[in-house]
């Protein structure tokens, strides 16, 4: 007898409690599609089948965000609340707004440098719109909702520069942690202020911070249960306290930080990089899948982009079969689909995972 179809949410909410579910939930939490790949996606949706890529994922992703307006002071051109700037980065196919080039906090030597420092305040964003946010992406149908973006080791190197930070973890943690705590400060009240604003209809908190390379962890165990650790429990258990459950973002090769994550308190692991060494999702299960839901895993790196459609198709069963039985996963991207990405690989990912049987 075949399964009833379910909600959006009621997809989302199984799946986190480890349940089977009538088709694998379908997400793209810190995802999205680069712009030259969502142009050729979108002129092959309207070409091909008469719709344009929202219309196309609108029926798909089962999990969707709201996120509170920015009403602070005004902010220099590409740069933002926590006074990083940004340049775009041209690479020949596509583009990027995301190389760094001012680090404010980049010669500060002292606690009172960093005090000094304007930080944002949570009084900057309006969370007055997220209620009419949630009710008009649940008016046809529930979802899940996630919101947030609860960084603090990136937010403070992102200020201080990533080679600096990294030493200061050695030779100035003090320092380092001065600017981790404030920045923890501030995201512990603007996701309360979210989640408030939410009315209990906010599934999950997206947090995270990178902490792999492509080869291995960007700092020792013993760094990251020191110094950034402590600061995301803090976050995390004030989530857990409104009702939400927490998604934790890292790239790269990380197996071997996964129980200090867990200890720290998270429920969803994404984006599942699993190009990067040691990161193999048939020992993630086993290892980890009684007690962390997965999100993401469909290869950005290699198959999405240098694959066949049908390689794209093979990975994703391969990726159900390993993760989504009995519960648990989330199939998305393991970020964002780069621009060159063919637009019959995007939908083969999309509709192979909505026509997999669990």
């Amino acid at each position: 007898m075949p399964r009833p179809e379910l909600s959006h949410h009621e997809r989302m909410r199984l799946a986190l409690e480890h349940q089977e579910t009538d088709r694998i939930p379908i997400s793209m939490i810190c995802s999205g599609v680069n712009q030259p790949a969502y142009d050729e996606l979108e002129e092959k949706l309207q070409r091909d089948r008469g719709v344009g890529v929202v219309e196309y994922l609108r029926p798909i992703l089962d999990v969707v965000p709201v996120f509170p307006s920015y009403v602070g002071p005004a902010l220099e051109a590409g740069t933002d609340h926590w006074g990083v700037r940004r340049r775009k980065i041209s690479f020949g196919i596509g583009s990027y707004e995301d190389e760094i080039e001012t680090h404010p906090l980049a010669d500060a030597t002292s606690i009172d440098d960093v005090l000094k420092h304007p930080l944002p305040s949570p009084d900057w964003f309006d969370y007055t719109g997220i209620p009419e946010s949630i009710q008009r992406i649940n008016a046809a149908e529930a979802h899940g909702i996630f919101a947030g973006w609860g960084s603090i080791w990136e937010a403070a190197w992102y200020m201080r520069g990533f080679e600096a930070a990294l030493m200061d973890l050695v030779v100035n943690p003090e320092l380092i942690n001065c600017i981790m705590q404030k920045v923890a400060e501030f995201q512990i009240e603007f996701h309360r202020r979210m989640l408030e604003a939410g009315g209990g209809d906010i599934d999950l908190i997206f947090c995270g911070d990178d902490i792999g390379s492509q080869r291995g962890l960007l700092m020792s165990l013993d760094a990251i249960e020191q110094n950034i650790k402590p600061y995301h429990v803090q976050l995390n258990e004030m989530i857990h306290r409104h009702g939400a459950k927490v998604v934790y973002h890292s790239d790269g090769a990380i197996m071997k930080a996964i129980p200090s994550l867990i200890a720290m308190g998270i429920d969803v692991l994404q984006p599942l990089q699993f190009d990067a060494e040691g990161m193999d999702p048939k020992m993630l299960k086993a290892s980890h899948g009684d007690v962390l839901c997965f999100e993401g895993g469909v290869s950005v790196q290699k198959t999405l982009p240098l694959g066949t459609a049908d390689d794209v198709r093979e990975e994703v069963r391969e990726l159900i079969r390993l993760l989504g039985r009995s519960g648990g996963y989330i199939l998305g991207p393991a970020h964002v689909i780069q621009a060159g990405t063919p637009a019959e690989n995007i939908l083969a990912m999309f509709d192979t995972a909505l026509e997999t049987e669990l």
